[in-house]
């Protein structure tokens, strides 16, 4: 396995001068292709930013970021954008589906975007929703679906197009148990298949069952520890 994320000494800092706010401190990390991470933390400890900023959402305010060899710190948000749509599959909390769209239509989105053609982008869309147990689900609208389905829903959309990396931003926030657990045994089963996937929780349960957790606080990385480390190596 290569290096897919590198970041060095990382700064995110809003309203610099006497009040700034260092939502990331200096933040050092290197992921591997085919890692299942857990970046956990609660409100305001930084996660979020750190997700914005391996999501090619934000930019640094000093640092670099490698991402698969390529300087991305520096990008316009054009360039920005072209990384993440050929880059990273998002999967957010809030499913964020269209509601007027059916489900197939949901998949086929991001496909618009990234000008796939119509036949190939149907058959990508039909075969990512099959990959969720959806298949037959595809001409319903999000408002007749459960909370559990719409996730599996935004999950086809993600790796639609087979992005390298899964970014799930509190996949399972939503969800009741019966949910969360089908949920993380689909992005298990997609950490199988090769790709690599990080995941943002508050939830401790949910964050140990990734391959290697890292735990931020006040911006900085506090904790950062692989499943058979157990409790981990405290940094701070």
């Amino acid at each position: 396995m290569g290096i897919l994320i590198n970041l060095r000494d990382i700064c995110k800092i809003y309203n610099p001068g006497e009040n700034e706010v260092r939502a990331l401190d200096q933040i050092t990390l290197t992921i591997e292709e085919n890692e299942f991470v857990a970046i956990i933390g609660q409100s305001g400890s930084g996660k979020s930013t750190l997700m914005n900023m391996l999501g090619c959402l934000d930019t640094p305010t000093s640092g670099t970021y490698m991402l698969h060899g390529q300087d991305v710190s520096g990008l316009s948000e054009d360039e920005l954008s072209d990384i993440r749509n050929k880059e990273i599959g998002f999967i957010f909390q809030g499913f964020n589906l269209i509601q007027n769209l059916t489900t197939l239509e949901n998949v086929e989105l991001p496909l618009i975007y990234r000008g796939v053609a119509k036949k190939e982008r149907i058959q990508l869309a039909e075969t990512a929703l099959g990959r969720v147990g959806l298949e037959s689900r595809k001409t319903h609208k999000p408002s007749e679906m459960s909370g559990g389905q719409q996730q599996r829903v935004a999950i086809a959309r993600a790796i639609a197009q087979a992005p390298p990396v899964i970014l799930a931003d509190e996949p399972t926030g939503n969800l009741d148990s019966g949910s969360s657990k089908e949920i993380m045994e689909i992005l298990k089963r997609l950490h199988r298949e090769g790709r690599t996937v990080i995941l943002i929780t508050h939830d401790n349960e949910i964050a140990a069952q990734a391959g290697r957790v890292i735990r931020i606080k006040d911006g900085k990385i506090a904790e950062d520890s692989t499943a058979s480390e157990g409790a981990g190596n405290s940094l701070l």
